[in-house]
């Protein structure tokens, strides 16, 4: 937890106890306890948009090879229709 041992925790508690006094100390923990809940859940919020997001961009990369086909048989189709459709005559100019 955060790097700090048992003697090290014993020892904040302790110097806690004696600067805050007992009778703040449970109401202080209580405060302390709510704040970290909030964040936890904050975070956790945020880690669900996250994934959230990344799971929507590997839909989007997988449809994209698809999409890159579609446009490519469209290209290949119009170029098929250009080169079916017969040369214009040449139309005599007016002098």
């Amino acid at each position: 937890m955060f790097g700090i041992g048992t003697q090290e925790l014993i020892v904040i508690m302790i110097i806690a106890l004696i600067v805050i006094g007992p009778n703040k100390l449970p109401e202080i923990g209580r405060v302390l306890g709510r704040g970290l809940r909030e964040i936890k859940k904050a975070t956790d919020e945020i880690k669900n948009q996250v994934s959230a997001e990344i799971r929507n961009t590997d839909e989007v990369k997988e449809q994209v090879p698809v999409e890159i086909g579609n446009i490519q048989t469209t290209d290949d189709g119009a170029q098929q229709a250009d080169s079916n459709i017969a040369p214009s005559t040449s139309v005599p100019e007016h002098q």
